[in-house]
């Protein structure tokens, strides 16, 4: 079903807007009739930016062993933008981004850095939020913060920085045990003596574009000290394991390259590892093992400006300041497929003028504003209006096109052309992998029903008999509980457009009409963005 409106009707667009937001913020599906957990252990591991395409004996034997025995959930979502710190935030909470306060993997927050823009999920800013926050940096509890507070043992190991986000207390109570190893690093800090003097120190990537390879270093020396150390005393409660690729190796060549496939080889050698661990050590029947992937990965089919294409419109705009900025300034942060404006003291008609020169480019996809704009959709709309929300969010386009090697899914992004990169409203960067297995997962079954990582905490929660004091924005995925009836609800899905007619242009000196979609499906109360891009139109 297609929904168009012209701008007469702009009303009418947000009060439909206003209705997907509210069913995707309804209460998370009831499981109350679901059968009481079983598992002794419930571990989640991440492949970074693994496409579901890819899955298979050849590239995949271990995770399509899992994928036989357990759950393929067909239809998962990224959040959007569908980059690493966004989708971490929301994996570890279970709630929106506007909610959790990390809307994108780099941002402006002048009190912590007045200049330019931090990374979301490095320590320093961590730490600095906390202090400026008393302690919340993130809007709501982790998986492993509540289930620590509940006394139950945690243990979170991830190759890169973003685990970080999972378990970020720098004081640990020596009981019950909780800790946590990120990019080489450690919580408790004494933690990481033993293990360094049994694998050494963690081993740094180096991205050789001439030469690109997997971070099979990194990833082995993480695993390892996840199933040799973490778990010394015994398989935690529940346990996190962050693998870096392919998100690395994509980033140097692109999807379904040589390189790529290796670290898809790679995460699954490692997935291989824990999963003979468990079984060795007698737990694996006693445990539901969760196989994720942040998002998913296009490759880049044309580089763009779009700084150098804002202030060749006399719009003046930086991506880092030289001095305390002035009100009507703007800084650009890029987020790969997606970038945020800054408008200093969210200056109207700067952010007018912003939004009329991206509907006249031949770049910009789905754009998002404060205050739902013409021809856009509001912050709130993709739930990332966090307190610090940025004035103007859009993803670049793409398409369905393939690359050099066969996989579909071509965007626009300010990269080098022909690398792969995320971030965008795609369908290819959207939809993502989620498997599952255990003693609580049905066996043998493909879940055609829509789910998202927001649905992986509220599940993860249910299953060690947790519960959220706050609430969560996902959904407890019951359809892939053993024993449990099928839900008969059908998923209904909807596309939305926002129309802008322009007349008086800088670019198109005729009329000139704008127009982008989104495309989303309700279930069960919740709805998921499928895609989203801008229509071509002539002119």
């Amino acid at each position: 079903m297609s929904l168009s409106f012209p701008m007469p009707h702009r009303s009418i667009i947000t009060r439909l807007l206003q209705c997907l937001a509210f069913a995707s913020t309804a209460m998370p599906l009831h499981a109350a009739d679901a059968p009481a957990p079983r598992a002794a252990h419930v571990i989640l591991v991440v492949w970074d930016g693994m496409r579901p395409d890819f899955i298979n004996a050849q590239n995949t034997p271990n995770l399509q062993a899992l994928l036989q025995r357990g759950t393929f959930f067909a239809n998962n979502h990224s959040f959007w933008p569908t980059t690493t710190e966004v989708n971490g935030t929301v994996l570890a909470t279970g709630v929106f981004p506007g909610r959790s306060k990390v809307v994108a993997n780099r941002e402006y927050r002048p009190e912590i850095s007045p200049r330019g823009p931090i990374a979301t999920e490095a320590e320093e800013t961590v730490r600095k939020g906390d202090e400026l926050t008393g302690g919340h940096y993130l809007g709501a509890l982790t998986v492993a913060e509540i289930a620590r507070t509940a006394g139950q043992t945690t243990a979170i190991a991830g190759t890169k920085p973003v685990a970080l986000l999972h378990d970020r207390a720098a004081e640990r109570p020596p009981e019950p045990r909780s800790v946590i190893v990120f990019a080489g690093k450690t919580l408790p800090a004494s933690l990481l003596a033993p293990i360094t003097e049994a694998l050494g120190p963690f081993p740094p990537y180096v991205a050789n574009p001439l030469d690109p390879k997997p971070n099979t270093d990194g990833n082995r020396w993480t695993t390892r000290a996840l199933v040799e150390h973490l778990w010394h005393d015994g398989v935690p409660r529940y346990s996190v394991l962050w693998l870096s690729d392919p998100d690395f190796p994509q980033h140097l060549t692109a999807p379904g390259s040589p390189a790529a496939l290796a670290g898809i080889h790679d995460s699954d050698t490692n997935l291989g590892t824990v999963v003979a661990e468990l079984e060795k050590r007698g737990e694996l029947d006693k445990t539901d093992i969760f196989v994720v992937s942040d998002h998913g990965f296009s490759t880049i089919e044309r580089s763009v400006d779009p700084v150098n294409y804002y202030n060749d419109h006399d719009v003046a705009v930086s991506k880092q300041f030289n001095f305390p900025p002035q009100s009507g300034q703007v800084m650009s942060v890029s987020v790969g497929g997606a970038a945020l404006l800054y408008v200093i003291g969210h200056d109207p008609a700067v952010t007018a003028r912003l939004v009329d020169l991206l509907q006249q480019s031949d770049f910009a996809g789905p754009i998002f504003t404060r205050d739902a704009l013409p021809g856009t959709f509001a912050l709130s709309t993709a739930h990332i209006d966090s307190p610090g929300a940025a004035d103007i969010v859009f993803s670049f386009r793409w398409s369905d096109g393939a690359n050099a090697f066969g996989a579909p899914g071509l965007i626009v992004a300010e990269n080098k052309a022909g690398l792969g990169m995320h971030g965008t409203l795609s369908k290819f960067d959207v939809h993502n992998t989620l498997v599952a297995a255990g003693p609580d997962i049905r066996a043998g079954f493909r879940n055609g029903f829509p789910t998202g990582n927001i649905d992986v905490a509220p599940t993860i929660l249910h299953l060690l008999q947790l519960t959220a004091s706050d609430g969560v924005d996902g959904r407890v995925l019951t359809e892939a509980f053993a024993d449990t009836p099928l839900p008969t609800e059908k998923p209904v899905t909807k596309r939305v457009e926002a129309a802008h007619e322009i007349t008086t242009g800088v670019i198109f000196k005729d009329r000139h009409t704008w127009q982008q979609y989104l495309q989303t499906t309700t279930f069960a109360g919740h709805t998921y963005f499928d895609e989203g891009n801008a229509i071509e139109q002539g002119h």
